[in-house]
């Protein structure tokens, strides 16, 4: 039988499970690649092409939660988006495997499987991962990302096209959702360092007893699941770009060892002395007030010094009103062929209430509402009834576009689906009688 040109990376701390993987998958597909650690993934990402990876969700004794897997599973969608995951998982912990399909996950497998049912989830991932580099080729590239027309967002792109083409650290400061990920990445794109790796860093998610490990690397023995030497992020990035979010929420204690890092321009791996040197361009994030922090003693002051060379803000959307009816059109236009809705459009009345939502989760909240929109319109029209954008500036802006009973039937559809069509929990969070509550469900034709 001839073997399936695909490349499948095996993910598990068990070496039997491992071995086992092996001698059957490399009888049916030609590049077999394993992993003993999770933190090796994106290494073998970015030095192979990988098609598929079967990954386990539970890496430490006693904690079966799987919120590792879906940590990983995250991070294999943001390094590489073509690539397709499966997940392993126990008899009995089905939960948390549903929990990652959610997250992106192609489908999942039980131990211990079933041969032919795992061979053939594999292949069909493969065919998975086959369309989607064929429609990431043949998607319309009308327009890679973005930027807007704004005066705020003009003067922050103008920054940053000067920064990079230096090599100096940038802090990028904004509220939740603004795009910060975004433009520290824009800012990589247009440096000489482009060509060489973007590694992104979420501290916020990051815990404490991990901070070492994942962004320095460990020596083989450093600790109990410490099976192999293994590198960290920032040797992972060298002489490419380190993205460091929300560096804001990072303790003083770990923020001494960063400090060191960037003062030595070197790296001590856990369970090494020796200093290994880093060539990496560093930006960093956050969504506080660094300056506030600092002066509250709460932020080194070396280490603001350090990392805010040059400091780009991002203005939050409720400063670009000009720029909200274009944003949203673009995310539309992403979005609805990610669904194959490609006729998909915004009422005229929807988009002359856009501009006054107070979008407190900017782009990012936008994106969300779109997605959803996208996902319940029956017509090739999307209004207020599928855009969940009701609050209290909006409805007093918006007297003259919705008539009251248009405003009183998207609020019962919205608390209907908000919980799940209980009509208990509904009527009382609408200050209604269950009574009360079905007669307006009748007038407005509201079915659950």
């Amino acid at each position: 039988m001839k073997k399936k040109q695909a490349n499948i990376l095996l993910v598990d701390d068990q070496e039997e499970i491992l071995f086992s993987l092996k001698v059957l998958l490399k009888k049916h597909f030609e590049g077999i690649f394993s992993a003993d650690s999770p933190r090796k993934i994106l290494q073998v990402l970015g030095e192979n092409e990988i098609d598929v990876v079967l990954l386990d969700m539970n890496y430490r004794i006693g904690f079966e939660d799987g919120k590792e897997g879906i940590h990983w599973l995250k991070e294999i969608s943001k390094f590489s988006p073509q690539t397709v995951v499966i997940l392993m998982t126990a008899f009995g912990k089905v939960e948390t495997a549903v929990e990652g399909l959610k997250n992106g996950a192609f489908d999942y497998i039980l131990k211990p499987w079933d041969n032919d049912k795992l061979l053939q989830l594999v292949s069909n991932a493969v065919d998975e991962s086959r369309k989607r580099k064929k429609k990431s080729l043949v998607e319309p590239k009308t327009q890679e990302a973005f930027v807007g027309k704004s005066d705020a967002i003009l003067q922050a792109y103008k920054l940053a096209d000067k920064v990079a083409l230096t090599d100096a650290n940038v802090l990028i400061l904004g509220e939740n959702g603004t795009g910060k990920s975004f433009l520290a990445k824009y800012i990589h794109d247009h440096s000489k360092r482009k060509d060489k790796p973007f590694v992104h860093v979420d501290l916020g998610s990051l815990s404490e007893n991990l901070f070492e490990s994942e962004l320095f690397g460990y020596a083989k023995g450093a600790f109990t699941d410490a099976k192999a030497d293994t590198m960290g992020r920032f040797e992972m990035a060298q002489n490419g770009t380190i993205f460091l979010d929300e560096i804001g929420n990072l303790p003083l204690h770990l923020q001494s060892k960063l400090l060191y890092v960037i003062q030595t321009k070197t790296v001590v791996r856990l369970g090494e002395s020796t200093p290994r040197p880093v060539n990496v361009r560093i930006i960093t994030a956050t969504n506080v007030n660094i300056h506030r922090e600092v002066t509250e003693k709460h932020f080194r002051e070396d280490l603001l010094y350090r990392i805010n060379t040059m400091e780009i803000e991002l203005p939050p959307l409720r400063k670009r009103k000009s720029d909200i009816v274009d944003l949203a059109n673009f995310l539309l236009e992403k979005i609805k062929h990610k669904y194959e809705k490609f006729e998909l459009s915004f009422d005229e009345k929807l988009l002359s209430l856009l501009e006054n939502y107070s979008w407190k989760g900017n782009i990012r909240e936008m994106e969300n509402k779109i997605e959803r929109a996208v996902i319940l319109a029956d017509s090739n029209l999307i209004s207020i009834h599928e855009m969940d954008i009701l609050d209290a500036p909006l409805i007093e802006s918006a007297s003259d576009e919705i008539s009251v009973n248009d405003f009183e039937k998207i609020q019962i559809e919205k608390t209907l689906l908000k919980h799940n069509g209980n009509i208990s929990k509904a009527a009382q969070e609408l200050n209604l009688s269950r009574p009360a509550l079905y007669r307006r469900m009748e007038k407005h034709n509201i079915k659950l």
